[in-house]
Parts: C-alpha cells; structure tokens; sequence
C-alpha cells in the first residue's frame, strides 16, 4: 500500500490543521483528522511534541540568552533554566532580568533569590522550589 498516497488523499478529505478544530461531528480534532476526544494521543506523539517543545526552549538559551556559556553551566542549573523557559515561554521567561543577570556571572545565590522573589514563586510555589533546591545543590 502506498501510505504518501493514502496521506495525500486523506489530507484532500480532511485537511491538515495544527491548531485544534472541531470536525464535522463536532469532535475536537487536530492534524489530519485526529480525533482527540475519542483517542488523545499516544505515547510516542507526547514524548515527539515534548522533543520539539523542549528543544525550542534549548535553543533560545544556548544561542540567544546564554551563548557560549550554556553548556559550561552546572548540569542543575541547565536544567532548571530549561524547565523555567519551557514554563513560561519565551517573552515571560525574558522577565526574569535579574535571574538571568546572576545566571551570566554564576551567582547561585542570587539566581536562587530572584527564583524566589517573584510572582511566579507565588504561581507554582511547588515546583519553584523543587527547582530551588537543584540550584541550592550547587552551591
């Protein structure tokens, strides 16, 4: 059988949508009619979703925010800029100006407090400290 061929002509019935639409049954579908109420989505679809998400968040940080210095940093603290940039995006992560700052000349102190120090902390106040304490293990 050919797939690409089923593909093209599928694609011709149902469209292909990467925002999330209600079909002609009203079910809410994305991508060339996925039924997301009726199946969700598999494992390998989250962890590929999640690959791509991630590495967007990665890429911001080692070439934009921390070039030349990212991958120098403690492993903990890689992961924590990563978990937070993930989070809160790209425009709010930027918010955090002092964090970064203290990022930059490697103050864990400083980084942990500005972590704190925030609205943010208020938020998620579980996992702002779960990643508290992996920058506290730095120092």
């Amino acid at each position: 059988m050919d797939l690409e061929k089923l593909k093209e002509q599928m694609t011709l019935h149902e469209g292909r949508e990467k925002d999330l639409y209600q079909c002609s049954a009203g079910k809410w579908s994305i991508g060339i009619g996925h039924n997301l109420e009726d199946n969700g989505v598999s494992d390998a679809v989250i962890d590929l979703m999640f690959k791509e998400d991630i590495q967007e968040s990665i890429v911001d940080l080692v070439e934009t925010l921390f070039p030349g210095q990212f991958e120098q940093l403690p492993e903990n603290v890689q992961h924590v800029l990563i978990d937070m940039r993930f989070q809160l995006g790209f425009n709010r992560f930027r918010k955090f100006k002092n964090m970064i700052a203290a990022v930059q000349i490697e103050d864990w102190q400083k980084m942990a407090r500005e972590m704190k120090d925030s609205a943010w902390y208020g938020q998620v106040p579980t996992r702002a400290d779960n990643l508290i304490n992996m920058i506290v293990e730095v120092m």
